[in-house]
């Protein structure tokens, strides 16, 4: 954490006061996910957190203090929602189809995500070059323990990180915030696109 968010944070030393931030957090996420950064208010967070005004500066110094914050949770979120849908003994290419589908999962559960951080490109671009700039190098890393292991091929780098990010992400957006009636579900979404990993799409 670097020294501004040191000074636009405050980490509770409570198990009280993590359960407020947790609460301010989560009214953050609403607020933001229902009415954007620039329409949302800290007192209406605080409103639907139950919590008084003056608690929130207990953790935060500005609204924009509180989104930076949010960005860099859901982005945590995000990683952890990955990481409990990978067992220890999954192959390279399983580990990619249980995270994609875990992150789906979250995603439908999750919808503000897509919002906030779209916003957060305008509101705190460090933020959300950090979010995407983390899961890539998190699936580069997988990438490359795939091609230790000689099941991935060995000239799979960044580009590649990059680019099957960029295709969760939009399955996600397709398949969990504009998701349809009669639409495959996670599983089935993340097994086509592990599909397509495994074979390519030459005939």
């Amino acid at each position: 954490m670097s020294a501004g968010q040191q000074e636009s944070q405050k980490v509770p030393r409570t198990e009280r006061g993590r359960k407020t931030l947790r609460k301010l957090l989560d009214a953050a996420a609403s607020e933001f996910g229902e009415h954007g950064f620039h329409e949302a208010s800290i007192s209406s967070i605080t409103r639907r957190a139950g919590v008084a005004l003056g608690s929130f500066y207990t953790y935060f110094d500005s609204k924009d203090a509180i989104f930076r914050a949010l960005v860099q949770d859901m982005s945590e979120a995000v990683k952890v929602a990955a990481r409990d849908a990978i067992e220890p003994d999954m192959r390279p290419l399983e580990l990619e189809r249980a995270a994609l589908a875990g992150f789906l999962e979250f995603a439908a559960e999750h919808k503000e995500i897509y919002r906030i951080i779209d916003e957060a490109e305008f509101v705190d671009p460090r933020s959300y070059r950090d979010h995407y700039e983390t899961i890539a190098e998190r699936i580069r890393d997988r990438l490359r323990s795939g091609a230790e292991q000689g099941e991935i091929r060995d000239d799979i780098g960044e580009v590649e990180a990059w680019a099957l990010m960029g295709m969760n992400v939009f399955l996600g957006l397709r398949y969990a915030i504009w998701r349809r009636e009669g639409d495959p579900g996670s599983a089935e979404v993340a097994a086509s696109a592990n599909a397509l990993l495994a074979r390519g799409i030459a005939s």
